[in-house]
């Protein structure tokens, strides 16, 4: 057999034996750990289970009554919807649940599609996020004693993103909260790559595609998921017929680097946006520092209880005019 033809054998079979092995590191980093909930969350209020479907798949969530009835508008109970991150469940976010319920909301939680204990899918991405947010919400809306007007989410890290973009889906909640979140699809790509100990190049340049590729996401829609233009159409006072957006961010996290909020708040006009660095050395630790809550209760109770109490004000107004 010609040299040459060995050659161009050779190289054949090793491009295409590449090609294998890249597609199945591809996989791999698409692949989230999947955590089982326990029995019962451990927290100091009524709780029930419920489940949801979202695009086909069931999932499987928390709901946590108020710990008293001091926000109850009717018997009706204002919401926090709490979306987890990646390789993540519902259990490992109850650490933001006691100040809520303690406040008087309810908090519904649940696990995203292939993880906890819902149901899994062949390609996770954070598309994927942002309709199980929109699931959620759903959901929670047909939940015994929820105010529908009344509804917030708080998301770490991944599930912050797809709240964010679920903005751009028609999400209708008082108000987003965020933490830890990258703001970029390269930032989370490259910290889970780095988590899985896959080298990032020249594999941050293929693998992407790959993600694209299994989920089948078109080259449209994923310029389209562009965080910064998101929160510049949808994000703002409630007033002006946008969603107040917190975003919470710990300075020395280890997964997700603050510098990406930074660079966001560099980037967007003042006022479309609230944004709070916390102290803490890890991506789940934010809500250790005092910091965090004393923002987001204030604002959790000026967007979703004294928004909703001016508007209400404004419609009993508005009907006295059309009576007279």
């Amino acid at each position: 057999m010609d040299v040459v033809l060995i050659v161009i054998i050779v190289f054949i079979l090793v491009i295409a034996l590449m090609s294998v092995l890249v597609w199945q590191m591809g996989a791999k980093s698409q692949t989230p750990r999947k955590l089982a909930n326990g029995d019962s969350p451990e927290v100091g209020t009524r709780w029930e289970k419920h489940s949801f479907m979202s695009h086909g798949s069931r999932l499987e969530g928390w709901l946590l009554q108020p710990a008293n009835d001091a926000l109850l508008v009717a018997g009706l109970a204002p919401l926090v919807v709490i979306a987890h991150g990646w390789g993540s469940n519902r259990t490992r976010v109850l650490r933001y649940t006691r100040p809520i319920y303690e406040a008087g909301y309810s908090v519904f939680m649940y696990d995203a599609r292939s993880h906890g204990d819902s149901e899994s899918i062949a390609a996770p991405s954070a598309l994927m996020f942002r309709d199980d947010v929109l699931a959620a919400v759903e959901a929670a809306r047909r939940l015994p004693g929820i105010d529908t007007r009344r509804i917030a989410v708080i998301g770490h890290s991944l599930g912050g993103f797809g709240a964010l973009l679920a903005l751009d889906r028609g999400l209708r909640v008082s108000c987003v909260i965020t933490d830890s979140m990258p703001v970029r699809f390269e930032t989370m790509m490259k910290s889970e790559l780095r988590r899985k100990k896959i080298p990032i190049f020249p594999l941050a340049y293929l693998i992407p595609r790959i993600w694209l590729i299994r989920a089948k996401i078109s080259l449209s829609q994923f310029k389209e998921a562009d965080i910064p233009n998101v929160l510049l159409r949808r994000a703002g006072k409630a007033g002006a017929g946008r969603t107040p957006v917190l975003m919470v961010h710990a300075e020395g996290d280890d997964f997700i680097s603050s510098e990406d909020l930074k660079h966001l708040k560099d980037e967007l006009p003042g006022g479309i946006v609230s944004i709070l660095f916390v102290a803490g050395n890890g991506h789940s630790q934010s809500e250790q520092d005092p910091a965090f809550w004393e923002s987001v209760l204030p604002f959790l109770q000026e967007s979703v209880i004294n928004e909703n109490k001016k508007e209400a004000r404004g419609t009993r107004l508005q009907a006295s005019r059309e009576n007279i």
